[in-house]
């Protein structure tokens, strides 16, 4: 197989690029699963405290996007979902994309964050509501959150999962990626 001027497989790129996005999905929905099964849903359980006023884990059900913008509006958020998965695997098609490691980490940390949240937005958990009144028994379309980090009169940041960090993580990558300066030999294209 040839390999460009760092050595990288390109091949290798996708293997990477579905492992990372495999795992991150897998462990963003395992841990949501098991916070859900041990806390119930959002306030029939106290939560976990693992540093007293500062990190608890506790479920919360957010219906809309960053920081609970847009509630209600699932579905298009699960749209909006699909469209960035098929523009990431366009991009990923591309072998300048798959010759470049750290740019296939942080597209795949984007996808398996996109997916774990995806798989909440479309009611897949089974999961009902509990109240209001209107809304018992009724799909949950929601995602699932469990993580709370805070610091009093400081920062009450919203509460947000695995999937959110992964889409953080990646997301900082790509911006750091971008500001890397091009090998000469590609300085023209």
């Amino acid at each position: 197989m040839a390999r460009n001027a760092t050595g990288w497989n390109p091949p290798t790129g996708w293997l990477l690029f579905g492992g990372i996005a495999s795992a991150a999905a897998v462990i963003d929905l395992v841990t949501k699963s098991l916070l859900f099964a041990r806390l119930g849903m959002p306030g029939l359980r106290p939560g976990i405290v693992l540093v007293p006023r500062m990190l608890s884990l506790e479920t919360n059900l957010n219906e809309g996007a960053l920081f609970g913008m847009g509630q209600g509006m699932g579905l298009f958020f699960a749209g909006v979902s699909v469209a960035a998965i098929a523009g990431i695997t366009a991009v990923m098609s591309r072998r300048a994309t798959r010759d470049d490691p750290w740019l296939v980490v942080a597209l795949a940390l984007v996808t398996g964050g996109i997916i774990g949240n995806l798989y909440d937005r479309l009611g897949l958990p089974g999961l009902q509501w509990h109240a209001p009144l209107e809304r018992v028994g009724k799909p949950v379309l929601a995602v699932r959150d469990w993580i709370h980090f805070e610091l009093p009169g400081i920062i009450d940041w919203p509460i947000f999962n695995l999937a959110d960090t992964w889409l953080v993580i990646g997301a900082a990558l790509l911006m750091l990626v971008s500001l890397r300066t091009p090998p000469e030999n590609q300085s023209a294209s």
